[in-house]
């Protein structure tokens, strides 16, 4: 008889263990369901029904499970955050954003004007507090990305030319820019972009030729309101990151890098050194470099997603690695427009 108490009793406990830690399982559950309700709230986002919305909240727990970890680890010098890629996939996200079209660059080679330059370039640079880089600006769901990093080289070079600072149009490029490679939201080039500016003698400005994030017919009419004109483009030399010094010393420059990662697409703060490779899916723009306070050199990229995305829409990448090719290759296939 006492045997069978002392069975009941242990059936009890282990009964319980097993509803507790069940009760504590649908706890966090509906703790992370909540949160993700919060999540869907500050970013608008809206699903067709349920099914949809299960799906999405799966990849967005997993998700919050990888940034934390990810924040965990001591090591890292940089932080993720659950920002407004948490939902989705890393493959969702690479093929609503990154639409560089690195299997399909120029061989040909040019000029490179700062190739001579003797005096030593200044030990940090930011474009910004020189009054060279307009605002953070958003591609959306478009594969843009070479538009907005050869429209960010080119509104720099205007105003390092005029004095004046003006927001030029990437959906001009996106409508208008489509007989070689560029091809609007699938994807482009930024040196086919200076090649456009300049046989087209010059771009519009944003406010002429608005932003919608779609590909849409060239308005030829808005198209011919000039705002900004280049004289062409040069290639940085490739995998020289003493090259590309030289040239964002002068002024912002377009580069192309490989940001399909999930570090990349969580990125909140600190300098990048995460893991990236070589396969070059993405134009941004390098605006200034520098030392952080632990004495990391990086470059200081702006990107084209946003203010949510990154330090309020820009990263910090790490300056001066071993690989030639640069940290996520951004030493590969930089170029910037002249005037």
């Amino acid at each position: 008889m006492e045997l069978w108490k002392c069975i009941g009793f242990g059936l009890i406990l282990m009964f319980g263990a097993w509803s507790c830690e069940a009760t504590s399982r649908s706890l966090q559950d509906a703790s992370m369901y909540a949160r993700y309700e919060q999540w869907m709230t500050r970013y608008g986002r809206v699903y067709n029904d349920v099914n949809e919305k299960e799906n999405h909240f799966k990849i967005f727990k997993e998700n919050v499970a990888f940034i934390e970890s990810s924040n965990n680890d001591v090591n890292k010098p940089y932080k993720l955050g659950v920002n407004q890629f948490a939902d989705l996939t890393n493959e969702e996200f690479k093929a609503s954003r990154n639409g560089f079209k690195g299997h399909e660059c120029s061989t040909k080679t040019t000029s490179f004007k700062y190739e001579n330059v003797k005096a030593p370039v200044p030990a940090t640079m930011d474009w910004r507090k020189k009054g060279a880089v307009t605002p953070i600006k958003d591609q959306g769901q478009c594969g843009c990305c070479w538009a907005f990093s050869a429209v960010a080289a080119t509104e720099g070079i205007t105003q390092l030319t005029t004095g004046k600072l003006i927001s030029l149009s990437e959906q001009e490029l996106v409508d208008c820019d489509t007989s070689g490679e560029d091809q609007g939201c699938e994807g482009g080039l930024m040196d086919d972009a200076f090649q456009f500016i300049q046989q087209n003698h010059g771009l519009s400005t944003e406010a002429n030729y608005p932003y919608n994030g779609v590909d849409g017919s060239c308005n030829t009419k808005k198209a011919a309101s000039i705002a900004a004109k280049i004289t062409g483009y040069e290639d940085v030399p490739a995998n020289s990151e003493k090259a590309l010094l030289t040239a964002v010393a002068h002024q912002p420059v377009s580069v192309a890098i490989d940001a399909g990662g999930s570090d990349f697409q969580f990125y909140s703060s600190g300098v990048f050194t995460g893991s990236c490779g070589t396969s070059l899916d993405h134009g941004v723009t390098a605006v200034g470099y520098g030392v952080s306070d632990d004495g990391t050199k990086y470059w200081l990229v702006k990107n084209s997603w946003g203010t949510e995305w990154g330090e309020e829409g820009y990263i910090r990448m790490q300056r001066d690695v071993e690989s030639k090719e640069g940290l996520c290759g951004i030493a590969m296939e930089a170029s910037y427009p002249t005037a």
